[in-house]
């Protein structure tokens, strides 16, 4: 029997919403675990918009500014309005566990340590906060899921609905191509991008896009809240659809909607940071640069320096697009849409 406790204090501010959504599991765990607590969470914008949406989460915090000190100040603020029972952290720096320590009764500051090359990092969460006795057996499997309110989940499926009518004769399920990512490391090379949009534009599938710039390869999915989003990325679920994109927040959240996903990943190591339940793929493999459990150690990290390729990350460069075509070809195949079209 997992331990209970009244008032809950769930930390996150490593700043992406692909953190957040890695998280979600645990706190949905923790909430199943302790029902009539209060459990709180401490995030960033915009992730914070899916946590105040969600049924789990009683409040949302967010930092009151982005200057340095900030997220340190947030922390101090939420432990002075409440004194939690449990505090629960994925975040080290500026001291923050530590303050964490002296105010909680029972904390969790370190959902990092002795992580294992292969074991992907939602699913450490699980296992510590297992092992630390807050969480049962049964939450071990659980994946990212994201609570759609009925406004945004009508929203989605009338902008989706409209967007695959107005494709020339569809003949296949729609794809979504989110091109962007945080950080340049990330990305795949948009010469890339196009030839696989023309590729399943001819193929029959209305294209679709997310974070494209000025002359995006796909019709831009219209822009909203996170909630939004992920309300879109549900409609093409149910359309049979595939969510393509690199290791990036907006490919988690359409995985945390329910849609089939192709996961292009090249600095990051895909067995400790793939989506899951989708096709993850690993652009070289054996590069001898890549820190599965050190990211931010790689030479390539913070400014996209590829110490293999002074052109762009090597890593997905090796991600050809007859590769990824057919990946997410084997997707829409395996997808099964239970999405109909309303009656005359």
């Amino acid at each position: 029997m997992a331990d209970r406790y009244a008032e809950i204090l769930v930390v996150d501010l490593l700043g992406g919403i692909g953190d957040l959504l890695m998280l979600l599991p645990a706190i949905h765990g923790l909430a199943r675990r302790n029902p009539y607590s209060r459990l709180r969470v401490l995030t960033h914008e915009p992730g914070a918009e899916l946590a105040r949406v969600d049924p789990a989460v009683t409040e949302v915090r967010t930092p009151r500014h982005g200057r340095p000190g900030a997220e340190r100040a947030a922390v101090v603020e939420a432990l002075a309005a409440r004194r939690p029972d449990l505090a629960v952290t994925t975040t080290r720096y500026d001291g923050i566990p530590d303050l964490l320590l002296a105010a909680a009764a029972r904390c969790v500051t370190d959902l990092w340590r002795g992580p294992p090359p292969d074991e992907p990092v939602g699913a450490r969460y699980l296992r510590l906060l297992h092992a630390e006795g807050l969480l049962t057996r049964a939450d071990l499997d659980a994946r990212p899921r994201v609570h759609l309110p009925a406004a945004a989940r009508a929203a989605g499926e009338t902008s989706v609905g409209r967007l695959v009518a107005a494709a020339d004769r569809p003949a296949a399920p729609p794809v979504v191509l989110v091109t962007d990512a945080g950080m340049a490391v990330k990305r795949w090379p948009d010469a890339s991008w196009r030839t696989l949009a023309g590729r399943l534009a001819a193929d029959g599938h209305p294209v679709l896009a997310v974070g494209a710039g000025d002359d995006p390869p796909g019709v831009p999915l219209p822009r909203g809240d996170l909630p939004t989003l992920a309300a879109q990325f549900a409609a093409v679920a149910r359309r049979g659809g595939v969510v393509v994109g690199p290791d990036t927040g907006p490919l988690r959240l359409a995985a945390a909607a329910g849609a089939a996903t192709v996961g292009l990943f090249g600095p990051t190591d895909a067995r400790r940071y793939g989506v899951g339940g989708g096709v993850d793929l690993q652009g070289l493999p054996g590069c001898p640069h890549r820190r599965a459990t050190a990211i931010t150690e790689q030479p390539c990290w913070w400014e996209a320096h590829c110490p293999l390729d002074p052109t762009g990350p090597a890593c997905l460069a090796d991600l050809g697009v007859k590769l990824v075509t057919d990946a997410v070809r084997a997707a829409t195949r395996q997808s099964s849409p239970v999405w109909r079209p309303p009656p005359g």
